[in-house]
């Protein structure tokens, strides 16, 4: 009569364990990371979107806006606490999570991963972008903090340059886009927004949001390079 072998015991080898919710510190270094996007990053965009914007009201208003900023006390403690800092880790995190993960385009050509490509490349977009505005308008040329009212004049010549026009232009739409989205998977990974019907909902929210924000960033640069403030003082 045959007899029935137990099944030989499988040998655990020595290795990393599974990441699993809450544990680890990938986990936690995620959620930093998603969180960093919204608060103080998201923040600071919207505020710097709505500083912009006072450019609409001519060079005085915007070098006010510019004087009342740099006024800030503790200003330049601020802009690394919670401007520079959260972006060098957002940024540079965002790149190691890329270049971890994959895309699968060409076997799964699903909306999921078109976006999760689509949020890669317009981060590293708006990182480089910004790294160059940052450099070019604070740290070159006229000095901004002690000259305000030179500010509109300063951002007029360099997007009187059409290439450096069409650099503002397309970082403004990827730099919108790239929060947007990034709002809508921060309310997802969190638990905000638990099951699909309520993600859809608020992805429609989101892109009204991320449409808002092209529209005022594109408003702030036509008045910059439109009919209304030609060639403004450098005072």
């Amino acid at each position: 009569m045959a007899t029935v072998q137990p099944p030989a015991a499988h040998t655990l080898r020595r290795g990393v364990p599974p990441l699993r919710a809450a544990q680890g510190s990938t986990f936690l270094w995620r959620k930093l990371h998603s969180l960093l996007g919204i608060v103080p990053i998201g923040a600071f965009l919207i505020e710097h979107l709505l500083s912009n914007f006072e450019a609409l009201k001519g060079p005085a208003a915007y070098g006010a806006q510019v004087k009342f900023l740099n006024s800030l006390p503790m200003v330049r403690v601020l802009e690394w606490v919670f401007i520079f800092l959260p972006l060098l880790y957002h940024a540079f995190y965002g790149v190691y999570i890329w270049l971890r993960g994959k895309s699968n385009l060409v076997y799964y050509p699903w909306a999921g991963n078109w976006l999760y490509v689509a949020q890669r490349y317009t981060g590293l977009i708006a990182f480089v972008y910004i790294a160059q505005h940052v450099a070019r308008q604070r740290f070159m040329g006229v000095s901004l903090p002690e000259n305000p009212g030179a500010a509109f004049a300063k951002v007029q010549q360099e997007l009187a340059n059409p290439w450096m026009l069409a650099v503002y232009i397309v970082a403004m739409i990827a730099i919108c886009w790239h929060f947007s989205y990034g709002i809508w998977l921060f309310a997802a990974k969190w638990g905000i927004t638990p099951g699909a019907v309520a993600r859809k909902r608020f992805g429609y929210v989101c892109v009204a949001l991320g449409l808002l924000l092209v529209v005022i960033g594109l408003a702030s640069i036509w008045a910059f390079v439109g009919p209304g403030y030609p060639n403004a003082p450098s005072f």
